[in-house]
This record gives structure tokens, sequence and C-alpha cells, in this order.
């Protein structure tokens, strides 16, 4: 029985391998993805003291953007094709189609500012900041087990506590489904850090799906929400208890 040659591969694309072997190269995509990581974090505290809701959709775009490029980086470094598509889903997705979708969303019941959160801008500052030092606490004994990134474990655990915090903080549930996305977004970082190829391809294009699929629904509840309360405040469906 023939075997395949291992060198196969190489020979036919020596430029590709020669590119994701290159130990230079894997250090310089660890370091734009440190980079482009610590632009997340900082879009993330801008979503906590941001009221505008078309604001906080392409501050949304914006990381996800940040997020499909440190896809990018991982795939081009260390030759991971199902990676470029993991980019190419979240641009798709993250980037262009949920943001369209909730801007529509938001230009329909014509409401453009958070009102009221439960907890004030400066103290939702006090509060994300103070998360942000508790993930980096929490990761750091397992920051040796990162492949990719300086502290970027840390940064992923950052988006997910703030994420659940504006989820908790914010009333209108536009605010409340951005939140959530943000979390998922701190998710595929931490995954792309802790494994260099990030999760399975099925479970990342599966989770994909679930979040877009549970977006779409969220903004059919918004409308339902609109239609009976004329409110998105979501603390106003307590009077439906009978």
């Amino acid at each position: 029985m023939n075997h395949p040659d291992p060198n196969l591969f190489q020979t036919c694309f020596p430029l590709f391998v020669e590119t994701a072997m290159n130990p230079s190269a894997v250090t310089t995509a660890s370091n734009l993805i440190t980079l482009l990581a610590s632009f997340m974090l900082v879009l993330q505290l801008l979503l906590a003291v941001q009221s505008m809701l078309v604001t906080n959709i392409r501050l949304f775009a914006l990381q996800s953007l940040l997020l499909a490029a440190i896809a990018a980086v991982v795939g081009y470094a260390y030759g991971a094709w199902h990676v470029w598509l993991v980019a190419l889903l979240t641009l798709v997705g993250k980037v262009f189609f949920l943001p369209w979708l909730l801007e529509r969303l938001v230009r329909q019941i014509k409401i453009e500012q958070e009102v009221r959160p439960f907890v004030n801008m400066p103290g939702s500052m006090l509060i994300c900041g103070a998360l942000t030092v508790l993930a980096y606490v929490v990761a750091r004994p397992i920051t040796p087990l990162e492949r990719l990134g300086s502290n970027t474990l840390a940064v992923a655990m950052a988006l997910l506590l703030t994420g659940f915090f504006l989820m908790i903080n914010r009333r209108k549930a536009i605010t409340q489904v951005l939140a959530l996305l943000t979390m998922e977004n701190g998710v595929m970082l931490a995954a792309i850090v802790l494994t260099t190829y990030g999760m399975p391809l099925v479970v990342e294009i599966g989770v994909f799906f679930d979040v877009v699929i549970a977006v779409m629904v969220l903004g059919i509840l918004v409308f339902r929400i609109r239609e009976t309360f004329a409110s998105m405040d979501v603390s106003k469906l307590n009077q439906l208890r009978g």
C-alpha cells in the first residue's frame, strides 16, 4: 500500500509552509494579537459608558472586526485554513449582517438612546475596571497555557465578565443583545489563545449560527415588547405576571 509523501504539501506550497512554520512570523503574530485584543477590551469599556444605541452597535461591529483580524492572523501564522473560514464568518455575520439588522431595528422602533441603566455611567466604568482586574488575577495561573498573545486570555475573561455585567445593568433589550454578543466574542477569543487553532470547525459554525438565530429571535421579542409597552425596557415584562 502506497503512503502519501509527507513532504508533498511542502513541495506544492513551499511559501505557505515556510511562513506558517517561521518562528519570527509566529512571534510577530503573537504581538499583533496582543495589540488587537487590547483594542477589543478598550471598545468593551466604551460600550459600558455609551448610551447611544447606534454607537453601541458600531462599537460592537468594530470589536468583531478586530476578532476577525485575530482569527486571520492565527490562520496565516499557523496555516490553519478553517480559522480563515471563522474569520470570514465573523466578518460577514458580526461586522456586517448583525449590525445592519440591529441598526434597522433601532430605526424602526425610533428609540436611539439607552435610558436610566441600573448603575450610572461612572459607576459602570468603575465596575468594569474592577472586573477587568479580577479577570487578570483569575487568568494569571492559566496564562502559561496560552499559545498566542500575552495576557490575551485575561482580555477574553474580561470580555465575558463585563458583558455579563452589561446584560444585568442595561434596561433596553437591544443593548442586552449586544452584551450577549460581546460575551460570545470573549468565548471565541479564549478558544483561539488556548488552542492556537480555535475550537473545532463544526463547533465554531454551530455557535455562530446559534448566535445569529438568537439575535433574530430577540429582535422579534423587541418588536413585541415595543408594541405592548411602547418601550424596550425589559423590566416592564414584570407587568405580565398575574
